[in-house]
């Protein structure tokens, strides 16, 4: 990036460059090629939730164990690694008649020749889906009724083939609707009943959630430009973003095997609108100022879109980089999020440089109503709030920026309350869904979930003293019979008492990992629901430990080519971590005090590191890419006070921006996505109102043109001065 850019001076090349794009003629063909492309794409947003990949294999890499497990079963035609155990559990207080029973019994065989997906849950010879009266018929060693007789359940094995659980929704409402009987009440729970709340928690994913997000933008757009018109522009250049951006994002899933889940498909959507009207308030908060000093509309988006271009690109640059940086995580859904979310940021960083500056010009200045820009006019941000803010700051900067970074400090000791060990079922949705109901009726009655099961396979000669290792381990049921894989291996299981995803199935998993890795000979390998819940916390834990500091040193690398300097990014790199410490320590003591949440996924800090640091330092650089274009002219200190006062109202409306649209992810009934946009939304707003305006003016001040080091400059390290008289309408324009 040259640094003519960087510094303000547009040279005559440049300007007709960016004036290329928003030209008489040019804004008419640059609005009507994007909008075409948008239209295109759109028909292919609402089908992006049907190549989503929510399978339990899709998330896991190759190296762990449970996928090892699983290859070895899918290779063997005796087991399928598609199977889905399902359960549907009847309770009745007092105790389930014996016409509740035989009603169970003639469900069952409705459900087994009614419902598509049934596959073979038991030996051959033996019904697809079992009832209590048939188990005990049967003298099968399940056991399906409760001592207390007052719940029983009908077990049962979905397999959808490669559709997987997209196709788990449908079943359900099926089983549902079969399974009713006049005074019991029914749950469908079980690894089946689990995943059809999972696709519950997501649905509307792709209408309910942009609309709610669209909604708090549009309120925030107009309290913030005090028009009934302007707002518009931004949230149609933004739907178009999501249109483009999903359209790539399905055709790169379709065709190039790129993995996207319904928790990457959620996050899409709101960062693109979030991150759209970011990029549409630099843009237009710097052609308002344009067009006072320009007569002719299209010359003054000329010098507004070069002038505000390095910040756009150094902020979805930041972005996009550090996104890619996932693609080394050790978690499949987390190194698919990476490339979903840089083609997201892309596609948007497009929009907004070509269409909104085309839709702008078009419309002139009367889109401003009803406080236009006319030309020769004041520039009101010279004697705002943060033109107020900084004159406070001045008189004792070096005060100022020691106490906030304690107050930060301080804030970052509620780390100690974040507890990253994991979700149970019932503690991974903010409410309580039909499986979870299920499942604790269950254990309130003393019945294993058989749908809980650790799957081992070894060498078939060592199978047996594979199977007796198991012995004496706490928790878990006496392992079946051994059925022959290939290749010399076989395979068995053994029910866990104890919910799938908690601390206490862990222990299970690794208890018989210990014990069957010891057997010599054996090649013995454990998997299983639980042991991918526990595969899955290993691989977040590994991640963490990778990624975040990658991201931090892409991050600073692109810092020192967009500043040119080694102590400001330095200075940067630091407040965003600060701030990233604080707004966790906060939300920790949020989850647990005012929540109620049990704890956080294992994945929380890394999902919570990236987006906070990777859009915290947007609002950064938006506010140094403006110091040191003013610095030319004004020095460092009066550079800071300069750009803290004309960049104030936009960096906080683009941060109002993003913390209210990532708040919009509570609206899903998961934990997770909840804590995700608290964290967010909190590190956001202490960007914004604290870190960026507060701390990073004060080390300015303080500092002076030190913060440029090695660069030349600002050598003379002026003090701060009060301009002239009749001078604060020109000192944002860089001339």
């Amino acid at each position: 990036m040259p640094l003519s850019v960087l510094t303000g001076r547009v040279p005559l090349m440049h300007r007709q460059i960016a004036g290329k794009l928003t030209g008489p003629v040019t804004k008419w063909i640059v609005a009507a090629a994007v909008i075409f492309a948008a239209f295109a794409l759109m028909p292919l947003n609402a089908k992006l939730v049907d190549v989503q990949n929510n399978e339990a294999s899709s998330w896991l890499p190759e190296s762990a164990e449970s996928t090892k497990v699983l290859e070895e079963l899918s290779s063997s035609s005796t087991q399928d690694p598609n199977d889905i155990p399902t359960l549907v559990t009847y309770y009745r207080a007092g105790g389930l008649t014996p016409a509740d029973l035989t009603a169970m019994d003639e469900q069952a065989a409705k459900i087994a020749a009614d419902v598509d997906g049934i596959t073979d849950s038991t030996d051959d010879g033996k019904p697809d889906v079992l009832s209590p009266n048939v188990a005990e018929q049967l003298q099968l060693p399940q056991k399906l009724q409760s001592d207390d007789d007052e719940v029983a359940y009908v077990y049962l094995v979905l397999n959808f083939g490669d559709e997987g659980w997209n196709a788990i929704p449908d079943a359900a409402d099926e089983i549902r609707d079969i399974a009713k009987i006049d005074g019991v009440t029914v749950h469908l729970a079980g690894y089946g009943g689990q995943a059809a709340d999972a696709a519950e928690s997501f649905e509307g994913i792709d209408t309910n959630l942009i609309f709610a997000t669209l909604g708090v933008v549009i309120l925030i757009l107009l309290f913030t430009y005090r028009s009934p018109i302007l707002w518009i522009l931004p949230v149609l250049c933004a739907a178009m973003a999501n249109f483009i951006a999903t359209g790539i994002v399905y055709l790169l899933a379709r065709y190039a095997d790129l993995t996207v889940n319904g928790q990457s498909q959620a996050i899409l959507s709101i960062l693109v609108i979030g991150a759209g009207t970011d990029y549409a308030l630099l843009l237009v908060a710097r052609y308002r100022e344009e067009l006072r000093r320009h007569e002719d509309r299209h010359e003054a988006m000329a010098f507004a879109l070069h002038r505000a271009a390095p910040a756009i690109v150094a902020s979805a640059a930041t972005v996009c980089v550090g996104m890619l940086c996932l693609v080394f995580a050790d978690l499949n859904s987390t190194a698919g999020l990476g490339p979903v979310i840089a083609v997201g940021i892309a596609a948007t960083f497009l929009v907004m440089v070509t269409l909104l500056p085309a839709l702008l010009v078009i419309c002139g200045r009367w889109v401003f109503w009803p406080v236009r820009p006319s030309f020769g006019s004041a520039e009101p941000t010279s004697s705002g709030l943060w033109s107020r803010v900084g004159k406070a700051i001045t008189p004792r900067p070096r005060a100022v920026w020691v106490v906030t970074t304690g107050l930060l400090l301080v804030a970052c000791l509620g780390l100690f309350r974040l507890d990253t060990g994991g979700l149970s079922t019932e503690e991974t949705y903010t409410k309580e869904f039909d499986s979870i109901k299920g499942q604790k009726l269950l254990e309130d009655h003393d019945l294993q979930d058989q749908s809980n099961t650790i799957q081992v396979v070894a060498d078939t000669d060592q199978i047996d003293a594979v199977s007796q290792a198991l012995d004496g381990i706490e928790n878990l049921g006496v392992p079946g019979a051994a059925v022959p894989l290939s290749d010399g291996r076989s395979y068995f299981e053994a029910t866990i008492d104890a919910d799938i995803s908690s601390q206490k199935a862990f222990d299970v998993v690794e208890a018989s990992r210990d014990a069957v890795h010891e057997v010599d000979g054996a090649d013995a390998l454990v998997g299983g629901g639980a042991a991918f819940y526990l595969d899955t916390k290993i691989a977040s834990n590994r991640d963490n430990l990778v990624i975040i500091p990658l991201v931090l040193l892409v991050v600073f690398v692109i810092l020192l080519l967009l500043l040119r300097a080694v102590v400001a990014p330095l200075i940067l790199i630091a407040t965003v971590v600060l701030s990233f410490g604080a707004a966790l320590g906060i939300s920790a003591l949020l989850f647990e005090y005012v929540f109620g949440f049990a704890g956080s996924d294992p994945g929380f800090p890394l999902f919570a590191f990236v987006f906070l640091v990777a859009l915290g330092i947007d609002y950064n650089i938006f506010l140094m890419t403006r110091v040191r274009e003013e610095t030319v002219n004004h020095g460092t200190r009066q550079g800071s006070l300069i750009a803290l006062s004309s960049t104030g109202v936009v960096i906080t409306s683009a941060g109002l921006v993003l913390a209210a649209t990532f708040l919009v992810l509570g609206s899903l009934p998961l934990v997770f996505l909840a804590e995700l946009g608290v964290a967010v939304a909190l590190g956001v707003l202490l960007d914004t109102m604290i870190v960026r305006s507060v701390l990073v003016t004060a080390l300015n001040l303080d500092l002076g043109g030190k913060i440029w080091w090695p660069s030349k400059l600002d050598q003379g390290d002026a003090p701060v001065a009060e301009p002239p008289a009749g001078e604060s309408e020109m000192v944002t324009a860089g001339r």
